[in-house]
């Protein structure tokens, strides 16, 4: 499906966004291999997420869902074809089977275009007593696996796949897993969740090193559920339980969404937003921090912690934002959001830089690449490198076609620019938002009535 935006004025109000995806498919894992019923309030409804409701389930492990006002939705099983419109977020309960209770499934597990499913997933799956196949979309197919595979090997998983095991699908067999210390080559949270997931399996420690401290909710998480787990400077040590131990959680609204509309209102004159209940932990707000280097009006309102994660109310109002350059330690902070970011630079004053970006190229899209396609077919003066892009404020851009390479962020990214260009933008594919954000494009009406 296409999308037709029109440039606006302005954006004013307050909104909430869905539950955070990393958070969303954290709970829903552990609560699967953990004794007793977890109860999510505000799982995120989206497809990547119910993706790693749908592969437990076919493991054996019982999951409600209850939508807010409608009562319990039996029947519906997610997978690769895709999924109807409904609620952004529900209660999820998961009637966990323990460490060691989870079922061989009857075929293949898919994970549809959920990177993080399959990643976080294939950990679990090295400590089972059975093999498993798992694999995903064309996008997931072309997407790097070996960084998780090649590691979850030296624990003594037998993993096969495309190329060698480094592409889906996979298939896990697992083994007498041992404890390894491995460093990192790249800070990546899905990597380093894997390793820890399956170090709950293993004989002996897990201990990962970081070169960049990425984002932790998988620490904090396994914490909650009992596990024994503590980080010293970026070295991360995990030590084997008996069993973790369900739990309520309640996910706050995730911030790689809420990016969005921060950008918007800083780069859209006379606007002010307030988005509520976002997630703040630290290892996420580089995309807040980048924001204000570049002179953007952002206040963190209400600041209160939730099952061990910092939660606020956010607030932006128009400003004039200046080129800065990105690069470094924080960059695995705000990696889902640079093309966010790169709206917000194309609408500033001189010259934005990113660089150490090179991951982007390996992401539901080559995310570098798109962007540049797609700010410049706006009129962006935009340029890609090797790691990142270069990035020339203008004045203001001007309508046109482009194109979301089916990835969500992308997509998304692009009707920002569009709410800031003058005439009328036509954004192809933008079904994929449906992937973290259904409502994403119901939000934005909210704010200011615009577009078809």
């Amino acid at each position: 499906m296409d999308k037709i935006l029109r440039g606006i004025q302005s954006i004013r109000g307050s909104i909430s966004v869905p539950g955070d995806k990393s958070i969303s498919h954290r709970a829903a894992m552990l609560g699967a291999i953990a004794d007793g019923i977890t109860e999510i309030e505000g799982f995120l409804m989206a497809e990547d997420c119910l993706s790693t409701i749908d592969c437990f389930r076919k493991m054996g492990v019982e999951i409600e869902i209850t939508y807010e006002n409608k009562g319990r939705i039996d029947g519906e099983e997610p997978g690769c074809e895709g999924f109807d419109s409904r609620p952004e977020s529900a209660v999820v309960k998961i009637f966990g089977r323990g460490l060691y209770g989870l079922k061989k499934p009857d075929g293949p597990l898919c994970v549809g275009n959920s990177g993080t499913t399959i990643r976080l997933l294939s950990g679990i799956l090295a400590g089972q007593d059975f093999e498993t196949e798992i694999t995903g979309d064309e996008s997931i197919k072309k997407r790097p696996m070996g960084r998780v595979t090649w590691p979850l090997k030296l624990m003594g998983a037998s993993i096969d796949g495309a190329d060698g095991g480094s592409r889906a699908p996979l298939k896990i067999r697992g083994g007498r897993l041992k404890g390894i210390e491995y460093k990192l080559p790249i800070a990546s949270a899905q990597v380093k969740s894997a390793l820890l997931l399956a170090g709950l399996y293993a004989e002996g420690s897990t201990i990962i090193e970081e070169p960049e401290k990425s984002r932790d909710h998988t620490e904090i998480m396994m914490k909650a559920f009992g596990a024994d787990i503590c980080r010293e400077s970026n070295k991360i040590r995990l030590t084997p339980v008996e069993r973790l131990t369900a739990r309520k959680i309640r996910v706050p609204g995730d911030i790689s969404s809420a990016a969005f509309f921060l950008a918007a209102a800083c780069i859209l004159p006379d606007s002010e937003v307030i988005i509520e209940n976002v997630g703040i932990n630290p290892t996420r707000t580089g995309i807040i921090d980048a924001l204000r280097l570049m002179g953007a009006d952002i206040q963190i309102l209400n600041e209160r912690t939730i099952n061990g994660e910092a939660v606020a109310d956010i607030k932006a109002k128009s400003s004039g934002l200046k080129g800065i350059e990105v690069g470094g330690a924080i960059i695995p902070r705000i990696i889902d959001e640079i093309p966010i970011l790169a709206v917000a630079a194309a609408s500033a004053r001189g010259t934005t830089v990113i660089r150490d970006a090179a991951e982007l190229r390996v992401k539901e899209s080559n995310r570098i690449a798109a962007m540049v396609e797609g700010l410049s077919g706006l009129g962006a003066r935009i340029k890609e490198t090797a790691d990142g892009m270069e990035i020339q404020g203008t004045n203001r851009l001007k309508g046109g076609r482009v194109n979301s390479f089916g990835d969500h962020r992308i997509a998304m990214s692009l009707a920002i620019a569009a709410l800031g260009a003058e005439g009328e933008t036509i954004i192809n594919d933008v079904d994929c938002v449906k992937i973290s954000y259904p409502g994403f494009f119901d939000a934005l009406a909210e704010l200011n009535k615009f577009g078809d």
